[in-house]
Parts: structure tokens; sequence; C-alpha cells
């Protein structure tokens, strides 16, 4: 079968990630990267937000790229997709869609850690936060705690609703995140873990910025306290295609995994996986054999004792 030799595709847009950005998003669990999404990008996002959603009173939709084309396109987008490759890479795979409107006098969400909520195992999830529009401290930009991501994931109360990230029995002081997300430090178990780092910062970005940060890394923001200035962005979640990946919003799935559910964007995969349901392009067949392996592909042991793959639609070994 030979080696899996993984190669970026080449385009004249790509960004190519610098090793100090690599290491700055590892040493500190987020990486800001100015004007990564071209305004012709940007412009069509908001368009399409204005059109489709004119009732803001709900500061948040969620998993829109399943039922709408600009949505997989925002979920899509080829150069944020270069910056997942090289932080989680080679091979995506695309989880979540969320915009946020935040206007004015609403929005706004206590410390957090995204795995809490998305479980993949490995654990390799990222996000992606697209500034739509500038957000500043006034109308409600994130704020992270730089180096909070060498925390581990704090559970649930009830580990059934969701899961664990870590085996149970392995931390003799890992608490449960009591009112996660909640806005109220005095109630959310987080925020004091969030105290433990000296530097809490904002996310100050300009419309095209892009916010990579960590799964792990503790975050939040506040109501947006301008008058008139909406806050959106929209926000995607990604893991490495390779993650068994239990998590489908809440939605129903079939055995033990969703990964059936969820686009592969970049590179292969031994494991299920969608395509995009609107056409978007992905960027696939990276190896030297110039394949993606397809969903629906399990392995099986041979009387030799070799294990070879075994294609599930025709039931057909490949050697």
């Amino acid at each position: 079968m030979g080696y899996y030799l993984p190669k970026a595709a080449e385009r004249k847009d790509r960004y190519l990630v610098k090793v100090d950005e690599y290491a700055s998003y590892h040493r500190n669990g987020f990486l800001i990267l100015r004007n990564l999404v071209g305004s012709e990008d940007i412009k069509k996002m908001r368009d399409w937000a204005d059109e489709k959603f004119v009732d803001m009173s709900n500061p948040r939709i969620q998993m829109l790229h399943r039922i709408d084309p600009v949505a997989e396109y925002g979920l899509l987008l080829p150069r944020v997709l270069d910056v997942v490759e090289a932080l989680v890479g080679p091979d995506v795979l695309a989880l979540q869609s969320m915009i946020f409107y935040n206007p004015p006098g609403k929005g706004g969400q206590g410390w957090h850690q995204d795995s809490y909520y998305i479980r993949t195992h490995p654990d390799t999830l990222i996000g992606a936060w697209i500034a739509l529009e500038d957000a500043d401290e006034e109308n409600g930009c994130l704020w992270v705690a730089p180096g909070s991501h060498s925390e581990p994931i704090y559970p649930p109360v009830d580990p059934s609703t969701g899961g664990l990230i870590h085996a149970e029995g392995v931390f003799a002081d890992l608490f449960v995140a009591e009112n996660a997300s909640n806005q109220d430090d005095e109630v959310n178990a987080l925020s004091k873990v969030a105290q433990k780092y000296d530097q809490i910062v904002p996310a100050i970005m300009k419309a095209g910025d892009v916010l990579f940060f960590h799964s792990h890394l503790l975050h939040r923001s506040h109501k947006n306290r301008s008058d008139s200035r909406l806050r959106r962005s929209y926000v995607c979640h990604y893991c490495n295609a390779r993650s068994w990946v239990p998590w489908n919003h809440g939605d129903a799935f079939e055995g033990d995994s969703a990964n059936e559910h969820h686009i592969l964007a970049r590179g292969k995969t031994h494991l299920p996986y969608a395509e995009p349901a609107f056409g978007t392009p992905v960027e696939l067949n990276h190896g030297e054999d110039g394949k993606s392996m397809q969903a629906g592909v399990s392995m099986m042991g041979m009387e030799d004792g070799k294990v070879m793959r075994v294609s599930k639609n025709d039931n057909v070994v490949e050697k």
C-alpha cells in the first residue's frame, strides 16, 4: 500500500504558516492572523447574514452549513483550512459552524473550554473565530487566558450528558465545571481556573482577521455594550480527520461515532466522513497514490496473520 506522504495542494492564495506562528499557537493556545479572509468573502458572509437572518433576538445560530450553501462555503474557506491543516492536520474534519450576531445589549458567554462540549478522541479539536466586522472591548470581543490550554478539560457534572475527554480516575483533583459558560464569575467554577493565569487579554480584531484557538483554552466574552454596533462573527470547529468524534450537535447518530456526518475538508482518513452537501470544493487526495481513503473502509485479519483493508461497498479485499 505504500507510505502516506501528505503534500499540501498548491494554490496561488495559499496561506503558508510560519514556524513562529505554529510555535506561538502551541505556546499560548491561540493565534490571531490578520486579514486572513479577503474583503470579498467577508462581504459575502455579511450580506448572507443580513439577508437570511433578520431576527437578531437570538445572538447565536448553529450548524447552518448543513442547510445553507453560503454557510458551508464559510466553513470550508481555503485560507482558514490552510492554517488548520498546519496546526492539527494534515487531515482535517469540519465539524461545526456558528454565526454570532451579538447585537447591542446582547451576547456574551462566561469562561469555558470547547472540548467540554465537543469531544474528539484523540483530542484534536480547534476553533476558528472569523471576524465579520471589527470586534473590540465595547462591542463584545473575545477574551482569552494565554497558556490556559495546558489545563485538562474540566468535566461536566453529569458525564452521561456528553461523555469525558480524560479517563475517569486518572486525576487526583480534577473538579467538575459547574455552571461552565455562565457569565457570573461567582457561580462559574472555571473562573477560578482562569484566575491562575497572570494575563487575561482581549482579542481585538478587524473584519477578516481570524483567531485560531486550542480546545482547552479558557475563553469568554461579554455583552455588547455599544449603542448601535453589531459584533458578527462566524465561528467554526475542526479536528484531525483521524480522530473519532462521538458528537453530532445533539442529533442522533448510529454507532459509537458521528464521523460520517462531518465533512472531510483536507487530506485522508481511514474513518467514515461526509462530502460537502452543496459542492464546496475541498482539497483531498494528498497522498503519494493520489487517492483518498473513502468512507466504509474497514480492516480484516487474514489467515496469514496480516491485516488488509476491506471495502464494504463491494466486499473486495484491497492488497
